[in-house]
């Protein structure tokens, strides 16, 4: 598979230190471009040429969706909350904890572009996550 108009590209990745074969990196990137599209309503997206703070933003958040698919990846049964050995005692997690786990990774991902992106504005000066009326 193709993967074009790359925020930040592999290479890049790999200058700023990163670990991720490319296949992965490919597919994080992707969802971490979208996310920031999304967020700007795609101001960046149609940038001629992207700033330097847009690929650090890229790589904050790839190594934060790392970290999110590592941690729900640990473990047999991701249900379970935690376990005790003599008395044989199983809790799960419930509802609202998968809520403020995903709450939490988006409060996360959106505190990273505020961060990197806050103060870059296009061509025509309206901040790129502007979100309100002028």
């Amino acid at each position: 598979m193709e993967f074009s108009g790359q925020y930040l590209t592999y290479n890049e990745f790999k200058g700023l230190g990163g670990t991720l074969s490319e296949m992965p990196f490919n597919l994080l990137e992707f969802e971490a471009r979208k996310k920031i599209d999304n967020r700007t309503q795609n101001r960046i997206k149609y940038m001629n040429s992207k700033p330097e703070e847009v690929k650090l933003c890229v790589n904050a958040m790839i190594n934060t969706l790392v970290q999110y698919v590592a941690d729900s990846s640990k473990g047999i049964n991701k249900n379970v909350a935690s376990e005790s050995i003599d008395g044989y005692s199983v809790s799960f997690i419930t509802g609202s904890q998968v809520q403020e786990a995903i709450k939490s990774k988006k409060s996360e991902l959106e505190e990273i572009m505020q961060t990197y992106l806050g103060d870059i504005r296009t061509s025509d000066n309206v901040p790129v996550l502007y979100l309100g009326i002028w």
